[in-house]
Parts: C-alpha cells; structure tokens; sequence
C-alpha cells in the first residue's frame, strides 16, 4: 500500500483535510466529535505523515488529538509551507488549497517527526511565553512613558506598568512552582544553571521550548534553536555564512545568555576573545559563543553532569 501525507490546515472552527496521493479533500468540525472521527477516518490508512500547520494555538489541541491516538503527526512552519508553494505557483489561498499545500510539502521534506510536549511541557511552554509577551507589554510602556508630556497620561501609563509588574510577579511564581515542583524539571534547571552566564529564565525557557534538548546531537539541536549557520556560495563567489529559522524564543534567549557568559564565564570568554582576535565580527563571535553554549547545555542534560567552572 502506498504511504500516504496528510495535510490539515486549521482554523477556529473547522479542519480542512487533504490526503495524498489519493487526493481525497474533506473538513471536519473543530471540536472533539470532529477530531474523533478524522482518526477513526485516517485510522485504516498507510500513514506516513499527518501534517499541521501551526496557527498561533489553534493547532494545539488537534495534534495533540490526533497524535493521542498513535498518528505520526507533525506540526510544520506557516512560513515554510508558503514559501513551498510560492515555489509550485500556488496563488490561490484557501483553506482547501492550504491542506493540499500542507500534503505536497510533508511529501517532499518528509519532516523528522518528533514526540509532541505533555501537557505539563505545554503549560510552561504557555507560561513562559506569557512572561515572554508580558516583559514585551513592560517595555513599550515605559518607552511610551519616556515620552508622554501630560500627567494625565503618565499616571495612566504607571498605573498599568505597576498592574503589568505585578502579573509578571505572577506568572514567575507559577513557573517557579511548575519547575521547583518537579523533580526532574528541578535537576534539569540545576544541571542548566551550572553553566556561568545561564540563569533560571534561559533555563526554563529551554525547558519549555526545546523539550529535545539532551535527545539530538549538536548539529541539529543547534539547527532547531536556528543557530546552525547557512552557507551562502555560487561558483567562485562565497557569502557570508548566516543564521536563521529555527525557535526565536530559544534563540533569543541562547543570545542573551551568550551575552553574559563572553564576560563572566572563563571559558567562553577565552573562546569569544580568540574569535574576536581572528578578526571575526562582534556580532558573529556573540553567535557563535551563544551556539557553543547549546551544545554543552545539550551535552550536560544528556549526560546528567554539571558544569564544571575552571
């Protein structure tokens, strides 16, 4: 039996469904009845993947639906599946010319299929990104603040700083309870923040956002986090090399980090001073320090081993 790719595009109320290579197109409602006859629909077929585009959270309760049942299911980058099919001239934009987009893309990447967060990972992958938008809210109020002229305004723009503070306050003590409150979360945040130059936030939001950290070996847990440089040649010419895709909040957060340890942290500061004395741009150097942070974060939770400062 051939294998078949199955893509879903969702939206709130409905999932529009495309199997290939039979080319058979149908929805289904968006809700649990729906969900459970879309597997029992699949169920019988030669699976190879089941595709979901990621929709800002509405993907979430279907492919952890689906994936509940034993389907190899897979959640794909909006952005790729686009770019895809600018590439075949795709330019309708339909919810049933997006599944079949979705179907075509799984058939020719054949994306690694990767177990999906548990419910607990998905609750601090939540919190923390709620934190994440939260400290975004903070800033562009006080910057706001810097130029606002009448009272009137800047004592509403305080009031809401302290009321946004104060649900920061909040939301750190819930992720501080989720991550003290287990036990294997609380070894791996200890064996994390071994590492000078990484805290309890670049720890958590590894936790959170890269559940495959200590499972992958360097070269792609550095490509998940979109740290794993792109080179740029044709002929005789050669480009920079570049980073990008990936998990921004992971690599965010590998930045900051970075930013920290080529100060603090002997090592990394030795290794960043010998870039910068290759004549490598700050910029690069900061990179490449934040990537070889990841490799030894993912080397320590894989072997379970703390850092050991010199």
């Amino acid at each position: 039996m051939d294998e078949c790719f199955v893509g879903i595009d969702v939206s709130k109320d409905r999932l529009d469904v495309h199997v290939l290579p039979a080319g058979e197109a149908f929805h289904v409602p968006r809700n649990g009845a729906g969900i459970e006859a879309l597997c029992a629909r699949l169920g019988g077929l030669s699976l190879s993947h089941v595709a979901v585009e990621a929709t800002g959270g509405f993907e979430t309760v279907v492919a952890a639906g689906l994936a509940g049942t034993g389907l190899p299911v897979v959640v794909v980058n909006p952005a790729q599946v686009r770019h895809f099919a600018k590439a075949l001239g795709e330019r309708a934009k339909t919810d049933p010319v997006d599944a079949a987009v979705i179907a075509r893309f799984v058939a020719a990447t054949r994306p690694e299929i990767r177990p999906l967060p548990d419910e607990a990972t998905q609750l601090l992958a939540d919190l923390v990104a709620r934190r994440r938008q939260i400290v975004e809210m903070i800033a562009a109020e006080r910057q706001r603040e810097k130029r606002a002229s009448l009272k009137r305004v800047q004592k509403s723009l305080a009031r809401l700083i302290a009321a946004l503070e104060k649900e920061l306050h909040a939301i750190d003590t819930d992720i501080d309870d989720n991550v003290r409150g287990s036990p294997a979360w609380r070894e791996a945040e200890d064996l994390l923040t071994s590492v000078k130059g990484v805290g309890p936030i670049t720890a958590r939001t590894l936790l959170a956002d890269l559940p495959e950290l200590g499972r992958l070996d360097r070269q792609k847990i550095a490509a998940l986090a979109g740290l794993a440089p792109h080179t740029r040649q044709s002929g005789q010419w050669k480009g920079k090399s570049f980073i990008s895709g990936g998990r921004a909040s992971v690599r965010t957060a590998l930045f900051i980090a970075a930013q920290v340890a080529k100060r603090y942290n002997p090592q990394m500061k030795v290794f960043y001073q010998r870039l910068i004395s290759a004549g490598k741009p700050k910029m690069l150097a900061t990179i490449a320090v934040a990537r070889k942070l990841l490799v030894i974060l993912n080397a320590i939770i894989r072997t379970k081993t703390p850092w050991q400062n010199a």
